[in-house]
């Protein structure tokens, strides 16, 4: 019996050598498999609890936008209605003056150049806080990432406090500077405008846009400029302000400047800020819809365009509606206009993106 076991061992030696070989190959296949497996199985993991916090932070980080921008608007409404103040107008026409039509001129060309320039100034404000708060957001959750490697911040507390102040050049010259040119565009299009002509929500809407197009486009006699211009200060004025000798932390707020500018040039962002000024735009003209409904018409019909396009008012009707809209568009507590802004689609995307960019060391890199 041994004898036989063995010689038919022997014959068959070759194979099972053979058989022993691929046995162990299989077997050491499969844990080197079930190893590789394993570690892409980690990896994965990994990678989705690191893309699951960046989604908590970047979330968290826009609520911190939009918590920021209704905390401004208060201080953006008073620089405007400090510098076109109609109040001061209106206490004048209650003491009947001589020069009565002179002062409701004034007042025309005030009221519109404010409620215009509150659209155009809280459209800036909500893109360009998304544009700093994400860009921070981004270095943020990096600097969170690689801190334990002893890389240092890129966005320290100090740098941070310095880089967001810049948000002040909107709110002072930059404001200055568009109620200016938002002024002179009212004056070219509505001056020329009897107090005492019927004007229809048509007409309103078609006189804004030539004043857009003045504003955005330009006209002969005044140097056209990009809206970018009036939301921060250029290269040149930020450089200048540090000349007295540029510290580390100058360095790192000047990099952040930069990179926002870079971003505010992108066509991207052009795209975005266009369709919230058309958001607001078009909300302005709702609000002002409000009044020019009629007071007894069929329910069936009463909100339909058509009944709202044969209704006309007075100019002079119309100027202490549109001089009030300024508390409905920058108002601290969420309304219509501040939501619509904020629930853009474009915009939403746009933010992402800027966060997304600067939450990766590979896409800074490039």
């Amino acid at each position: 019996m041994l004898m036989s076991t063995w010689s038919f061992l022997k014959r068959h030696k070759r194979k099972f050598i053979f058989a022993g070989v691929f046995v162990g190959g299989v077997y050491l296949l499969g844990k080197y498999a079930q190893k590789k497996i394993r570690e892409i199985q980690e990896r994965e993991a990994a990678e989705y609890i690191a893309q699951a916090r960046r989604q908590f932070h970047f979330e968290s980080n826009q609520r911190t936008c939009n918590m920021t921008v209704l905390s401004m608007l208060p201080t953006l409404r008073e620089a405007i209605i400090h510098h076109l103040n109609s109040e001061s107008l209106t206490t004048l026409l209650r003491s009947k003056p001589a020069n009565k039509l002179e002062i409701w001129e004034d007042l025309k060309i005030i009221s519109f150049t404010r409620s215009i320039a509150a659209v155009y100034s809280t459209c800036m404000l909500v893109v360009l806080l998304r544009i700093q708060l994400n860009i921070i957001g981004g270095y943020l959750y990096l600097d969170n990432s690689v801190s334990k490697n002893g890389t240092t911040p890129q966005a320290p507390p100090d740098v941070q406090q310095q880089y967001l102040s810049s948000i002040q050049h909107l709110l002072g010259d930059g404001l200055n500077e568009l109620m200016t040119v938002v002024k002179q565009a009212v004056q070219n299009v509505l001056g020329g405008i009897s107090l005492k002509q019927s004007l229809s929500l048509h007409d309103l809407e078609d006189h804004l846009h030539q004043i857009r197009a003045l504003v955005e486009e330009g006209y002969e006699g005044w140097a056209q400029r990009p809206l970018c211009w009036y939301m921060m200060p250029d290269e040149e004025t930020t450089l200048a302000a540090q000349a007295c000798g540029l510290t580390e932390k100058d360095v790192s707020t000047i990099k952040l400047l930069n990179e926002t500018r870079d971003v505010l040039e992108s066509p991207d962002f052009k795209t975005v800020l266009d369709t919230c000024l058309s958001r607001g735009f078009s909300r302005f003209l709702d609000n002002m819809a409000e009044f020019f409904r009629p007071h007894q018409l069929d329910s069936m019909h009463a909100g339909t365009p058509d009944s709202l396009s044969h209704i006309q008012l007075p100019l002079a009707k119309i100027i202490p509606i549109v001089n009030g809209q300024i508390h409905s568009i920058c108002s601290e507590i969420p309304s219509h206009f501040v939501q619509d802004l904020l629930m853009v689609d474009q915009l939403k995307e746009f933010s992402a993106n800027v966060y997304e960019a600067f939450s990766h060391p590979h896409e800074l890199q490039k």
